[in-house]
């Protein structure tokens, strides 16, 4: 006969609490509010709301499974090279060097996770390597992950394809503390990006920095350089020169940046913003040897500033007609040479038109009458400075133009020291050299050669044709350029 103990409670003996209450179809098992066992029906809960489920040390668990997850190891972030457990998620940080996870022997059913710590997979690659003769994606090779911020996750199929890999990711969801943008040509120099456009464009903002200081970005922009004058004429002037220097973008910026005046700094926004790259002068030839004035350059635009166009060059009139002036514009265009014997003497075009502070440009130069046979036109201005012109015992009358183009500036904002928009040089055998920064030599007097162009993306002024010859040409203005550089990192 078996035997039989038929109860439906049993309670303790210091306090009567249940150790195990039966009440109609659910036993509990556990005392006061740890009941940790609950049999209902079908079901079977561990542990009671709140509370925590627990494997003792050195306990395993099967018939549970896993659900296509894996427990992120956040305690050990991994700087070297680990062997990795089944069902663990794994920060890979490479930024002191590559370096190797060794996956564990796989069974089927087996997960391991691996994420890119620190944004450095594309320099330091990690290599996951698999066990003995096993295989990642049916090959007996190691797999190499080089994208930044890339993570993976592997799952162990069968012996023919061994370890799959079922989640690749190459998205980094990352919170932007600093600029995002497109549009242009982009380089970096440090921790700045350069967007540098040298023709229309858009630049597209899609998120700005944390830090409000570092959203005044540094730009520069040079408008496109003026047309020299034709036949005996002057050259034209550099296009308008306009820089800024932000605190974040440690560079060394040319003597015009016009940080911090207000009306100066461009503070950006999450928009686009509409770019414009004025093109050089053109140039008017007359008919035969006759003189025609040159064509000022298209303004550069960037949000609120814009750059004017180069003034152009003056040019003789046909035969011995009336002296013309240079162009007012970014830089003034030199004025073409005087008459000889009547007086008459041209001026140099004014730069800084509109004017700006600090000044866009500079002056170009007037014409001179050197010598009983010969006279000299005026050179273009440049953003670093006046068309020079001569003094006392230099060849002509003092404060007259020596046909050279005027200076150019300099500037690192694209992380290379560039001189940029130099003034046209005039047409003339005392001088006609262009401005240092793109501008275009003056045409000789005695050959047929047309003037020089400016130098293109520098907004320099184009130089002045020559005296002889038939259709004499002179030198279109070199486009201008805008340069857009903030702190990315």
């Amino acid at each position: 006969m078996t035997s039989k103990i038929k109860v439906d409670n049993i309670n303790k003996v210091s306090d009567d609490s249940n150790i195990i209450k039966k009440c109609g179809t659910t036993t509990t098992i556990g005392s006061g509010a740890s009941n940790p066992i609950v049999v209902d029906g079908s079901a079977v809960t561990l542990g009671r709301c709140g509370g925590t489920v627990a494997l003792a040390s050195g306990a395993t668990q099967t018939g549970f499974g896993r659900t296509g997850t894996v427990d992120w190891q956040t305690g050990s972030i991994k700087t070297s090279t680990f062997t990795a457990a089944n069902g663990e998620g794994y920060f890979a940080n490479t930024s002191g060097g590559a370096f190797v996870m060794n996956l564990p022997a796989g069974t089927a059913g087996n997960i391991v996770s691996v994420v890119d710590y620190t944004n450095t997979f594309q320099t330091n690659n990690l290599t996951v390597t698999p066990n003995g003769s096993q295989k990642i994606g049916g090959t007996n090779a190691s797999a190499t992950l080089s994208t930044e911020g890339q993570s993976v996750t592997f799952v162990y199929v069968d012996d023919t394809e061994g370890w799959k890999n079922v989640q690749d990711s190459t998205s980094n969801a990352i919170g932007n503390a600093f600029i995002v943008a497109t549009g242009g040509t982009i380089t970096t120099s440090g921790n700045d990006k350069i967007h540098t456009f040298t023709g229309p464009g858009t630049f597209t903002v899609s998120a700005t920095a944390s830090c409000a200081a570092e959203n005044i970005v540094s730009y520069m922009v040079i408008a496109g350089g003026g047309g020299g004058g034709t036949s005996g004429a002057a050259g034209a002037g550099a296009g308008g020169y306009r820089e800024l220097k932000s605190p974040s973008t440690p560079y060394t910026a040319s003597p015009l940046d016009g940080y911090p005046s207000a009306p100066n700094r461009v503070t950006i926004t999450a928009t686009a913003f509409p770019i414009t790259v004025g093109g050089g002068g053109a140039t008017n030839p007359g008919p035969g040897s006759q003189g025609a004035i040159g064509v000022n350059g298209a303004n550069s635009v960037f949000s609120t500033i814009t750059s004017a166009g180069g003034g152009y060059g003056g040019a003789r009139a046909p035969s011995i007609g009336p002296v013309t002036n240079g162009g007012p514009g970014g830089s003034g265009g030199g004025g073409s040479w005087d008459i000889p014997g009547t007086g008459s003497y041209s001026t140099g075009g004014t730069g800084n038109t509109p004017p700006t502070t600090p000044a866009q440009g500079n002056n170009g130069s007037r014409g001179q009458h050197n010598g009983p046979t010969h006279s000299v036109p005026g050179g273009g201005g440049g953003a670093g400075g006046a068309a020079p012109t001569s003094g006392p015992g230099g060849g002509g009358p003092a404060g007259y133009g020596t046909a050279n183009g005027g200076d150019g500036t300099t500037s690192s904002i694209n992380g290379t020291p560039t001189t940029r928009a130099g003034g046209g040089g005039g047409e003339s055998g005392y001088g006609g050299a262009g401005g240092p920064g793109g501008g275009g030599a003056g045409a000789p007097p005695t050959t047929p050669a047309a003037g020089r162009a400016g130098t293109a993306n520098t907004g320099g002024g184009g130089g002045g044709g020559p005296s002889c010859g038939t259709n004499p040409s002179a030198g279109i203005g070199g486009s201008g350029i805008v340069i857009i550089r903030y702190k990315f990192q």
